[in-house]
């Protein structure tokens, strides 16, 4: 139990793990796993780089910096993944269809009855969106600013 009050005492008003650490720390293990097998100085620099940043922010008693670069991080990983969104919708929702029209709206559609080639009209710009499915859609709008 010393040891444990020794550690909380030690990192009060440190700014800790978030998620820049943990994608350092993946990079890390990755790059850990990379040189197990190819044993090259250069991934052994980027390792101890990588590891001495992850360490420095995590003792960092600088929080508002911290969490600053904490947020840059999310936005880019935001921007990242953005286009895949809708895959992933896709994937795990049975019962509709998720389509993007070139005005940024995203479309769900509900799976028609029929299969085959159907049409969509684009509530916000009227453009018609053609799209290959399996059962009659219905359309709801979710908001351009909605995630």
């Amino acid at each position: 139990m010393k040891f444990l009050y020794k550690l909380q005492k030690f990192m009060y008003g440190r700014y800790g793990i978030d998620d820049l650490y943990r994608f350092l720390l993946y990079i890390y293990l990755i790059l850990v796993l990379l040189n197990l097998f190819l044993n090259n100085q250069i991934i052994a620099w980027f390792e101890f780089v990588i590891a001495t940043i992850a360490i420095y922010r995590v003792l960092s008693k600088n929080i508002s910096k911290r969490r600053r670069e904490n947020t840059k991080y999310l936005e880019i990983k935001k921007k990242c993944l953005k286009p895949f969104i809708n895959i992933k919708r896709n994937l795990s929702d049975r019962d509709h269809i998720y389509r993007k029209c070139r005005c940024g709206t995203t479309l769900k559609l509900s799976l028609p009855r029929k299969r085959g080639i159907k049409h969509a009209k684009c509530p916000d710009c009227k453009r018609r969106i053609t799209f290959l499915t399996l059962r009659k859609a219905e359309i709801v709008i979710i908001p351009k600013n909605e995630k």
